[in-house]
Parts: structure tokens; C-alpha cells; sequence
């Protein structure tokens, strides 16, 4: 479930140590793709694979609204298609049945609500999923929508979706 969601909001919400994140040398805004954000590791800069990944100093940089990580001036500035930055960082949701410690978000209620509802829904109708038209007896079928996601639990996924351009 954890992984249909995290595809459906384009982002990581189970929390992960060691988040690891590329971005353009240039940005000053980095969109966290897992967040609530607790803590910044590394940074590091990367121009060449036999050179590999050098770590750098950090920066000047704010983490605001818990999920965007702004920089004063830009990590690098190397202007190359061959240079990369990463960032490390420990970040998203304590999942249920796990006590969130000091600084660490639990999963939004709204979120575990509709994973056991999606959960329930798919129990149920287990000997459906995949089916689309079905032929019990004599010349009457039964055609199923293609329902993958329930409406309810889409909208709720729709609020924690993570926007990008």
C-alpha cells in the first residue's frame, strides 16, 4: 500500500534516514520529495563518475514549511550538464504502529483512514480485481468498472500530492 501510495502522491511519505535527493547545482529551491523534513545530513557535489561524489560544507539554507530546502546561493557553481548535487536528509511520516519520537511527524490520519479503507475494499472484492467482464451462465454477463483506487481515498491522496513542474 505504501508504495501505491507514495506513486499516487508523487513523494516518499514513509519516513527514511538517509533520504538521498539529486538536484541541479544551480537550484536554490530544492522540493524535498520526502517530507516533513527533520534533519540535513550532507551535501555533496559530483562531476565526474572517476571523481565520484566530494561532500561539501553546508550551506546557508532554511528548510521551510517542512518540505522545501532553500539555499542563499546556489551548492556549485560549475555550469556543466556533467555536474550533479545530492543532498541527504532524514525525512517523512512515522508509520502506525511506531511511536514518533521528538521532532518526527506521524502518518496524517486522513492517510492511515484510507489505506485501511482501500485495504478493505480490495479484501472484499479480491475474486473481481483484474476482472472486467464475466459470463456466470446462459447469455447474461456481468461487466465490472475498472475501479482501481476508491474515489474517496483518491481525494484524500489528491491532498497530500506533491506538485511539480
Amino acid at each position: 500500500m505504501s508504495a501505491r501510495f507514495d506513486k499516487e502522491t508523487n513523494r516518499t511519505l514513509t519516513r527514511t534516514v538517509g533520504f538521498q535527493q539529486e538536484f541541479d547545482p544551480g537550484d536554490t529551491e530544492l522540493l524535498a520529495t520526502c517530507y516533513p523534513i527533520e534533519a540535513v545530513t550532507k551535501w555533496e557535489t559530483k562531476t565526474s563518475e572517476s571523481e565520484g561524489w566530494l561532500e561539501q560544507p553546508a550551506p546557508d539554507y532554511l528548510i521551510r514549511q517542512s518540505c522545501v530546502v532553500s539555499l542563499r546561493f546556489p551548492l556549485s557553481t560549475i555550469n556543466s550538464p556533467l555536474s550533479t548535487c545530492r543532498l541527504t536528509y532524514t525525512g517523512g511520516y512515522v508509520l502506525p504502529g511506531t511511536t514518533a519520537g521528538a521532532g518526527q511527524t506521524p502518518l496524517p490520519d486522513d492517510i492511515e483512514r484510507a489505506a485501511v479503507e482501500q485495504v478493505a475494499f480490495w479484501f472484499q472484492n479480491k475474486s473481481n480485481i483484474g476482472l472486467r467482464i464475466s459470463w456466470p451462465s446462459g447469455g447474461t454477463y456481468q461487466q465490472f468498472a475498472a475501479q482501481d483506487l476508491l474515489p474517496s481515498v483518491q481525494a484524500v491522496l489528491d491532498t497530500h500530492k506533491r506538485w511539480s513542474l
